[in-house]
Parts: structure tokens; sequence; C-alpha cells
């Protein structure tokens, strides 16, 4: 190793796989006086206009509905796009993804990853479409774009839809092209942990302003005027509040990712020539948002298990953490509720075995991210 630490995190802080950076406190107190003043806390008040107009400009889309979180909003889009049946969807991902075809009693069929990307691969679609499957589930994981065009191309052979949880993807594109532009719905988280965030919250992405008005009406108990309801929706709407730190978060965000890349290229500089570390690089044609930075361990050519060295880490108050692992597929829940694609999932079991993903987050200063790049050091205590 070519990084080598006179100390290892001497001072002992806990060094968390993400925390959200925060604009300046005096900068948000305008936007609370604002709302103080207005008195309007919440059903689509001027912040919340506000975000969704800032939003669909920063990220090249034409419509996009706010929600309370993003699990709200897949949950929505499944039910605004009439989704029944079974839905082909991955087992590496968080547990909301596949949750919300639970909850909306949609029986999730688990087919395999491809190993570089960890996405959903296409290659493994087919073969799991029965006469029940109305939809593809896919996940940008780690913000790495999904195979859309093979995605798409197997949707519309079966006249399938395809919703894609973009809870990584914030601002990513390709060939200049925003990821939230690819199949019937895109479907954003923003959460404390990602790229962009307004303290909870999420967003649905659609392509056209009809779609865009089902989804409102459906996270608003189905109002469609003030004595009309016409559908039987659920509260999913976003505050002011978190609207208003939106808008004060997109100001910076461009910073924040410029710091998460430093970040990144420092590891990868760091680590690109340990046997056995397999990293993550950048795309061709891909705008990154470097909200992650897994890295997959090779027990038999680093000589020390994954789980090994995410417990050396932890030693010393680096706390990564195992996305995804267990699969979603491995957990109870799911043993009675879901189905698997022909054979099994060998590339997502790999993958959850091998992967931990370090942290990256604005203010994580350079001298521990050489403490962690350090540690992988095998002679390292």
């Amino acid at each position: 190793m070519s990084v080598k630490p006179t100390r290892l995190n001497q001072n002992n802080e806990i060094i968390y796989v993400t925390k959200p950076a925060l604009p300046p406190l005096e900068e948000f107190v305008p936007y609370l006086e604002k709302i103080w003043n207005s008195k309007i806390l919440t059903n689509n008040g001027s912040f919340h206009k506000q975000l969704e107009d800032d939003l669909a400009d920063y990220l090249g889309v034409s419509c996009i509905s706010l929600f309370c979180n993003g699990t709200i909003a897949l949950l929505t889009a499944l039910q605004a796009l009439d989704i029944q049946g079974e839905v082909i969807t991955t087992p590496y991902s968080f547990v909301a993804t596949a949750h919300c075809l639970i909850w909306n009693k949609i029986k999730p069929v688990f087919v395999d990853i491809e190993p570089e990307c960890c996405n959903l691969d296409p290659e493994k679609i087919e073969a799991a479409i029965t006469s029940r499957t109305t939809a593809v589930l896919p996940v940008h994981v780690y913000g790495n774009p999904c195979d859309v065009e093979a995605i798409q191309a197997i949707a519309d052979k079966h006249g399938l839809k395809v919703i894609y949880d973009a809870a990584h993807a914030f601002g990513v594109k390709k060939n200049g092209i925003s990821m939230m532009n690819h199949g019937d719905l895109s479907v954003l988280s923003f959460h404390a942990t990602k790229a962009f965030t307004t303290f909870e919250g999420g967003a649905i992405v659609s392509r056209d302003r009809k779609t865009k008005e089902r989804i409102d009406k459906l996270k608003n108990f189905g109002f469609a005027g003030e004595t009309s309801v016409v559908e039987c929706g659920i509260n999913g709407k976003m505050n002011e509040i978190q609207a208003a730190f939106g808008v004060l978060y997109l100001k910076y965000i461009e910073s924040y990712v410029k710091k998460r890349k430093a970040i990144v290229f420092q590891y990868r500089d760091a680590l690109k020539n340990i046997d056995g570390i397999r990293l993550m690089n950048d795309i061709e044609g891909v705008v990154h948002n470097y909200g992650y930075f897994p890295v997959f361990v090779d027990e038999e050519k680093y000589g020390i298990s994954r789980d090994a060295l995410y417990e050396k880490l932890k030693r010393h108050n680096i706390y990564g953490r195992r996305y995804f692992y267990p699969l979603i597929s491995q957990f109870s829940a799911y043993r009675d509720s879901a189905m698997f694609g022909p054979g099994t999932l060998p590339v997502a079991e790999k993958t959850a075995e091998q992967v931990v993903c370090l942290p990256v987050y604005p203010d994580l200063g350079e001298a521990i991210v050489d403490v962690i790049c350090h540690l992988f050091d095998r002679s390292a205590n």
C-alpha cells in the first residue's frame, strides 16, 4: 500500500458510511420565516411548486410529482399504472423495492443481476415472464444506469410496463440524457442518506401531464376538487419545510457531488492495485453522482473475507455497510411471498457476500480516507 498514515483514527471519531451535508443554517432561516408568515405548511404551497419546477429543470424531465418519501412514491407509482399479478425485479436492492410490490398484493419475481454494475440482468428477464407478468421493476444500483434499451425492448415485446427504482440515480445522465427519462415511470428517494435530500422525501417522474395529474390525485386521497374524490388515494404529500429545504439544497448539489467525486477518486487511486479487491469505475458517457463507493472482496485472492474486513474497519470506528446483504430474497418475509426466475441467483448471491460500501459524504476528510485505505493493508491491525 502506498498510503501509510502515521495514526489510525487516533481521535476515535465514528465514521459512518454516509452523513448528510447541510447548507448553512442561517441560509435556511429566511425560508422558514416565509413559511411562518404564510401559515401554509402543506397542500401544494409555494415551495412545493418551486421545488417541482426546479427539479424538473435540473433533472431534465417534463413532469415530476413530489412525495413525503420514496417508499410512498413507489407504492403510488404501482397504483398509477394499475400494476397487478407478477413483477420481475431484482433481489439486490433495499427491501423497500420489493416491499412496495407486496403491499400492492403483487408477487415479486426475483431474477439475477449482471456482475459489473449489479443491475437486473436483461438476459435473465425474458425466461421469467409468465402470463401473469405485468411489469419490470429494475433498480439503478449505486446510480449505475441499467441497460434501459434492452429492458425496454423486452417490455415492448411482451406488453409490460417498466418502473425504475431510481433512488440512487439522482442527477445521473447517460449520453446527455437523464436516466429519469426511461421506462413508464421513475421513482426517486430524497432520504437523508441520498445524494439529494429533503430530510425525507421522494418523487415520481412521469412522461406526460395526464399521468402526473393522476399521480397527484392519488397522493392526495384521490381528491379532484373540494367535494370530489375520484380514486382511493393515499396521503403522500411533501410538506413545505421539506420542499423549502430541497430548494435550498439544490443550490449546493453540484458542490456536494464534486466533493464526493474527489473522495471516490482518492479511494480508487489508493485501492486500485490490491489483488482481490474489485472497484467500480466511471462508465463512459455517464454523469455520476458518486453517492456510493462499493468494493467487492474476493476472499481467495485477498486473503481475508469481506466480513473480516468489515469487522476490522469497525474496530477503528469505520462503519461501512454491506449494501446489499442479505439479498431481499433471503429474508424470511419473502420465503412464501416471492417467486424466482429459472435457476438460482448465483451472481446476486456472490455479490452480496463480497460487497462492502465505504464511507462517502461531502465532509469526509482526506486524512480519514487515507486511514480507511491503509486498513486494506492486511498487515495493518
